[in-house]
């Protein structure tokens, strides 16, 4: 687990291991969810970037 600090301006720096693993770029956006008495970021990634995700995923379960 990492630990951030908050600046004055309230900005955080996501640590390097993260950033890397995340393939994470600078000016990229990244949504802040509240999410009970935390906060999760979600980076955004365009459509493009997203094709062929979910290849190979289980067709055969009954949905709702």
């Amino acid at each position: 687990m990492e630990t951030v600090t908050i600046s004055p301006k309230f900005q955080v720096v996501i640590p390097k291991e993260i950033r890397d693993s995340l393939q994470l770029t600078a000016g990229q956006k990244i949504q802040a969810i509240l999410y009970d008495n935390r906060i999760e970021l979600i980076p955004m990634r365009s459509l493009a970037s997203m094709r062929g995700f979910l290849k190979g995923i289980e067709t055969t379960i009954v949905r709702e």
